[in-house]
């Protein structure tokens, strides 16, 4: 991936296709990954996830939480957002235009993937997590990552999903295999579960069931 953009990427590197990540070209002409650091600090934190699994970096993951009707995606080792409604993965891999195009004069299309626009829908504007953390899980078998709440979300709760507000979450903890994914083995899926902690959701990363959507 080449990035050719302006102003706020995190809207792209939280929908980064299940694909190697490739390059990150221009960053000197983008805002800082992460938003309370500056451009070189964002480069180093995002390659401490890196160096603990590359073949994950920015790979995304959607599952939900049937109970809260609830949609995670996941960014490993960037983001993690939470929509307080049950949306297709088909909607989700599309980023939220944070950006601007690397040509200000640009006349519609704007750019050469589909995109969503950003809106003031409770149900349709996620609460954003970024990553904080990472380790080995205590069995060995796993790898820990932490996302902490970027800041309030400032919405109401959505009222079409049953009003199940997600804003008492304030940190998620992703626990992902160990061993590396490999080109015949991209696609993973994952289960949410509510922490007894009750500001805590822990995302589950596993091998997809036969017949699971993950389209």
């Amino acid at each position: 991936m080449q990035i050719d953009l302006h102003g706020d990427i995190s809207g792209l590197l939280s929908a980064h296709p299940q694909s190697p990540l490739l390059s990150l070209h221009h960053p000197e002409e983008v805002d800082p990954w992460f938003p309370t650091m500056n451009r070189r600090q964002s480069v180093n934190h995002l390659m401490k996830a890196a160096r603990t699994d590359q073949s994950r970096l920015l790979q995304q993951t959607i599952c939900y939480h049937r109970d809260t009707n609830w949609s995670f995606s996941v960014s490993w080792g960037y983001s993690v957002h939470i929509y307080e409604n049950i949306y297709p993965k088909s909607i989700l891999q599309k980023p939220i235009e944070t950006f601007r195009p690397w040509v200000l004069t640009a006349v519609s299309p704007l750019f050469v993937f589909n995109t969503r626009v950003r809106t003031g829908d409770p149900c349709k504007t996620p609460h954003v997590f970024f990553f904080k953390s990472v380790k080995s899980a205590a069995d060995g078998n796993q790898v820990l990552t932490t996302y902490g709440r970027a800041g309030p979300r400032r919405l109401p709760a959505c009222l079409l999903s049953g009003n199940h507000s997600a804003n008492r979450i304030s940190r998620i903890r992703v626990f992902s295999s160990a061993t590396k994914l490999t080109a015949a083995h991209k696609r993973e899926c994952c289960d949410v579960v509510l922490s007894d902690e009750k500001n805590i959701a822990e995302i589950r990363y596993r091998d997809c069931v036969k017949d699971e959507v993950i389209a």
